[in-house]
């Protein structure tokens, strides 16, 4: 009977140990909102399509992936998303700025 508690007790321990090892990546999220947002209001989706595709993609994933509780891979492609979306508005706003030349 001790013996079935310790275990039962171990088990419980370990598998609340393993939800308090990883944390949120709020702001791993927000940074990549943010720079999806300022590539959109740069026009990257006309100026640089392939880079905003791919930053839309991985931001979406993130999203994906932070509600289904995956938070180690909701912060891989939310820093992904950052930075094809930093890319994407830099090409965008260089392309806007040639074109005004």
């Amino acid at each position: 009977m001790i013996k079935k508690n310790f275990l039962i007790f171990s088990l419980l321990v370990i598998i609340g140990a393993c939800g308090l090892a990883t944390t949120r990546p709020k702001l791993e999220m927000s940074m990549a909102q943010t720079a999806f947002l300022a590539a959109r209001d740069a026009k990257a989706q006309t100026l640089a399509p392939g880079l905003y595709r791919k930053a839309e993609f991985y931001y979406l994933k993130a999203k994906s992936s932070y509600k289904r509780k995956y938070f180690n891979k909701a912060k891989q492609y939310a820093l992904l998303s950052k930075n094809f979306a930093e890319r994407a508005e830099f090409v965008a706003i260089r392309k806007a700025t040639l074109e005004n030349l």
